[in-house]
């Protein structure tokens, strides 16, 4: 039978102990690559084989996406250069000019955002949950010692576990308890740390309780962690008063309707996560907070807030929990993340939720401006124009005016990209 054609097997034994280099050529053969597919395998840009292969196991190659940096930020009276990795096309031109917008008013006005992360800790199977509850509260200052002793270089720094909440939930399987141990972690983003400290208290927790405790984890819903921030946008640099219309008219049908809230916030998290992932942050956290905070009322609603001042501006507000580091993990291991956190020039995790959060906002409005003012899908689409034209094959000294083309014909496919293609061909006798 053709090696083709054959099926291929995932339970391939010993995987993990084989070198990168032994693993790419293993699979080479498992799936029948091409010269030019190994190539891509080996070329592991700003990684050494060494650094890469430590990072997550059965590592096989490195996937690379664009880095690009968004301008005009002014975020408390100080300017930023934002870098933000992220494949979609228009996001960073947007933010860019949504800021340029932001700057006639002083720029973005961002809030203290405390660095408090949540571990929650199960307690299951009480005898008498009002006991339980009442005994814990009375021990609280020995769980907290038992917490901090866990990492005294935090306590040090003027970190570490502050205080206790104890929640009572109905479950399917009975009443639970949850304790939320609460613990400052400064400039990191603080799983680690708080997973650390509910595993070392839990025993202790057992016995003063006489429960069960199954799950002790850090929670991404970082409600002690929320950053806030506020610009003004000047309603004729935005297009006008209709213009200011139509995204108060978007923000009010986000506000209404769950369906069109999840595209409003999709905008946001644009920003945040292109932030998020160019810092070395867990990108996955910080959007499952984000949606899990939207939700917290009972209906799936707007991260932001807008609405007009007396002069017809449009105010802009954001609210939204943001678990960000810039010591530990990835924030140190990546060198494109050190690259990103020094272009940024920033010094604690309060100062990049701060910016992450502006980021948010700057791109929310942006998005909306285009929708009330010419569909989004215009901006979109020229940029993207640029990559059909090079899907289609067409030459790089021809790409602009295929593009130009498309663009003006309103047919932005790679087959009307070829077909444009060989008309200019064919009248320039090429």
């Amino acid at each position: 039978m053709n090696k083709k054609m054959q099926e291929i097997r995932s339970d391939i034994s010993g995987f993990y102990k084989l070198s990168l280099e032994e693993r790419q050529h293993q699979l080479a053969k498992l799936i029948n690559l091409k010269h030019e597919e190994i190539k891509l395998l080996q070329a592991l840009g700003y990684f050494t084989p060494t650094q890469i292969d430590t990072l997550i196991e059965n590592v096989i190659g490195s996937y690379q996406l664009p880095l690009g940096i968004a301008l005009n930020f002014r975020i408390n009276g100080k300017d930023y250069i934002l870098p933000m990795v992220i494949e979609e096309p228009s996001v960073v031109a947007a933010a860019s000019n949504a800021a340029k917008i932001a700057r006639k008013n002083g720029g973005f006005q961002s809030e203290e955002v405390k660095s408090i992360m949540i571990s929650q800790i199960q307690i299951t199977q009480l005898k008498n949950i009002a006991a339980a509850k009442e005994i814990l509260e009375r021990n609280k200052e020995k769980i907290l010692k038992i917490a901090n002793e866990q990492d005294p270089l935090l306590n040090k720094l003027g970190g570490g576990a502050l205080d206790i909440e104890i929640r009572e939930i109905e479950t399917r399987k009975g009443k639970m308890v949850i304790l939320h141990l609460l613990v400052n972690v400064l400039d990191a983003m603080g799983a680690n740390v708080v997973n650390t400290m509910a595993e070392a208290v839990s025993p202790y927790i057992e016995e003063i309780s006489e429960g069960k405790i199954y799950l002790r984890i850090v929670s991404n819903l970082a409600t002690h962690r929320i950053a806030k921030c506020k610009a003004i946008f000047d309603k004729n640099l935005l297009g006008g008063e209709e213009v200011v219309e139509g995204i108060l008219n978007a923000y009010e049908f986000a506000l209404a309707d769950p369906y069109r809230a999840t595209t409003h916030n999709k905008g946001i998290m644009n920003g945040i996560i292109a932030l998020t992932l160019a810092t070395g942050n867990d990108t996955r956290a910080i959007e499952a907070g984000a949606h899990a905070y939207a939700s917290l009322s009972g209906k799936y609603k707007p991260l932001t807030k807008f609405k007009s001042d007396s002069d017809g501006n449009l105010v802009g507000e954001i609210e939204v929990p943001l678990a960000l580091g810039i010591v530990g993990g990835m924030t140190k291991i990546h060198p494109m993340a050190r690259l990103a956190l020094k272009i940024l020039g920033v010094k604690s995790a309060e100062e990049l939720s701060q910016i992450a959060a502006a980021l948010g906002l700057a791109q929310n409005v942006a998005a909306l401006r285009a929708l009330a003012a010419e569909g989004i899908q215009k901006g979109h689409m020229v940029l993207h124009s640029h990559n059909i034209a090079r899907l289609a094959g067409v030459p790089d000294n021809l790409i602009e005016e295929v593009a130009n083309k498309i663009v003006e014909d309103k047919k932005i496919r790679v087959d009307y990209a070829k077909e444009v293609l060989k008309e200019i061909v064919k009248s320039k006798n090429l």
